[in-house]
């Protein structure tokens, strides 16, 4: 009796949409809670070279939190093309914009090649309330153990 592994091939696995509150939530950890369901983590088909993550919706992404002081603190930089860097702190970036904050966060999170550009791109992050992708039905996440339980039944 031999017993084989499940390797899922690109479009073979469904994808699913969640819709994310992330008013109140510390970045670091509403940004590695997405970037699990966003490789597939979270699936027990999960297979690193092929994307089964799900789409993910985030409203209210101006209102997430950072623990101690790091809205002055964290800085932000990037390279222009000009000698030195650019910097701006976490409160700045939150004035300029609010998305990116996140956006950034489960970027780093993710792996570093190709995969990982379709995998971000599968994250939709809104400032406000309100979304564009009604179309869509995307369930309501409260949590990574909440998308578990369903995958399980």
């Amino acid at each position: 009796m031999s017993t084989s592994t499940f390797v899922a091939k690109p479009g073979q696995i469904e994808q699913q949409w969640w819709l994310v509150d992330a008013e109140d939530q510390v970045v670091g950890r509403l940004a590695s809670d997405l970037a699990v369901i966003l490789m597939g983590k979270h699936r027990p088909t999960y297979t690193p070279h092929v994307d089964t993550g799900d789409y993910i919706v985030v409203v209210n992404a101006e209102k997430v939190k950072f623990t101690g002081n790091k809205w002055d603190k964290k800085e932000y930089n990037w390279y222009t093309g000009y000698p030195g860097l650019r910097t701006e702190t976490a409160g700045k970036r939150l004035e300029r914009h609010p998305d990116w904050i996140l956006r950034e966060a489960v970027r780093r999170m993710l792996p570093k090649n190709k995969l990982a550009v379709k995998m971000l791109d599968k994250l939709k992050v809104f400032v406000g309330p309100e979304h564009t992708h009604q179309a869509q039905q995307p369930e309501p996440l409260t949590g990574l153990a909440q998308v578990k339980q369903k995958k399980r039944k």
